[in-house]
């Protein structure tokens, strides 16, 4: 039996607060199976992969239709994890309405068995209630969110203020309130990211805000060493963009002196 939204929801009532959650994205079917055969918890299609896969600059270009695509890809690679995936910049935000029916689609249309949208503030804790109600698991985010980027001015720390830590702070409350069964936090201080974690019954999911959340999720293109850049906050644990590299100019070279086929 693979993991669910209830077994995420109840970690801490359950004694596992001793093993944390872990986290890895995917973005097509190989990186699917790739996280999930190595155990992850949780295999969450994030937006990122906007950046990872498509070759765009930021998050917020990516569309519905391209979320759907590369969510069922890595669902026919994935066996045990949770999935979970992100809903798209503007795909939630215009309406209630827009919101439930991005997440139904997300679901119904990827076998995905919950979504993941950004902020805390008002109207998205409502929306978050919304989407509870009528059936649809929603894991939180709060901290840095790169859909709002703009706004930040760069993919910065948060939370570095007493009143930003606050904010932050009240958001995952009110998302816990709201229903959410898990939050991530992004690129919080570490002091903050404790804070919260005391402070809810529900897990946390850091990601660049220390080790004392209930799990860590980073981007897997950034633990492989497939990127060609990585955040501050992710921790390289192979180097395949260089090996890859490396093998496909042998290749290139074996076709070119006739070593290949041989």
């Amino acid at each position: 039996m693979g993991v669910s939204v209830h077994h995420i929801s109840q970690w801490k009532q359950t004694g596992q607060p001793t093993s944390p959650i872990a986290v890895l994205t995917a973005w097509d079917t190989i990186s699917g199976q790739i996280v999930d055969q190595a155990g992850a918890d949780i295999v969450l299609v994030g937006d990122s992969l906007a950046m990872v896969a498509l070759g765009y600059e930021t998050t917020l270009p990516l569309t519905v239709e391209e979320m759907l695509l590369c969510a069922r890809a890595v669902r026919r690679g994935v066996k045990n994890a949770l999935m979970v995936v992100d809903l798209p910049f503007l795909s939630y935000q215009a309406s209630l309405e827009e919101a439930i029916r991005t997440a139904g689609r997300m679901l119904k249309e990827t076998g995905a068995q919950a979504v993941k949208l950004e902020g805390g503030h008002r109207a998205v804790a409502e929306t978050v209630q919304r989407l509870v109600e009528w059936g649809i698991p929603v894991m939180g985010h709060v901290g840095l969110t790169p859909q709002s980027v703009n706004q930040f001015g760069g993919f910065r720390k948060q939370g570095k203020s007493q009143a930003e830590a606050d904010r932050i702070l009240a958001e995952a409350k009110a998302l816990e309130q709201a229903g959410a069964f898990s939050i991530v936090l992004e690129h919080i201080p570490a002091e903050l990211a404790y804070t919260i974690t005391k402070a809810l019954g529900i897990p946390t999911i850091g990601i660049g805000a220390g080790g004392n959340c209930d799990g860590q999720v980073l981007v897997t293109a950034d633990v492989l060493g497939l990127s060609a850049w990585q955040p501050p906050f992710a921790k390289v644990y192979a180097n395949l963009r260089e090996q890859a590299i490396v093998a496909a100019q042998q290749f290139c070279g074996d076709v070119r002196s006739g070593q290949y086929p041989g």
